[in-house]
């Protein structure tokens, strides 16, 4: 399946920002949806008040296994990590929105991704 036959469309990502000094390169670059591309800006880390309000590292898809911080829960993603807490709660990837996206997507059958959950 190509690009164009998405149902949902993909923004190209930094994942460190070129503003923090990260480069325009295949390392530091990834897809995103618009809304966590656009919840995440150019931010590093969030606070992960669960865990007494500490500052925690987002989610880096270059550098981490995915299933090592997220558990797919139907549509629902559940944090396992204090990485994967911040990256939910920050990009809000539970959202009601996002959650409609990925029902409707699984039932596609285009998600989850197999790259994504590796």
């Amino acid at each position: 399946m190509g690009e164009g036959d998405r149902a949902i469309d993909f923004a190209i990502d930094h994942v460190i920002a070129e503003k923090h000094g990260g480069e325009t390169a295949e390392h530091n670059l990834c897809l995103s949806c618009y809304w966590c591309n656009s919840y995440k800006g150019s931010d590093l880390s969030s606070v992960d008040w669960t865990a007494g309000g500490q500052i925690v590292p987002l989610f880096n898809p270059r550098q981490q296994i995915w299933s090592e911080h997220f558990r797919l829960d139907g549509a629902h993603i559940q944090p396992l990590t204090a990485t994967g807490r911040v990256t939910v709660y920050l990009l809000r990837l539970n959202a009601e929105e996002r959650l409609d996206e990925r029902e409707l997507l699984l039932a596609l059958g285009d998600y989850p991704c197999s790259l994504a959950t590796g």
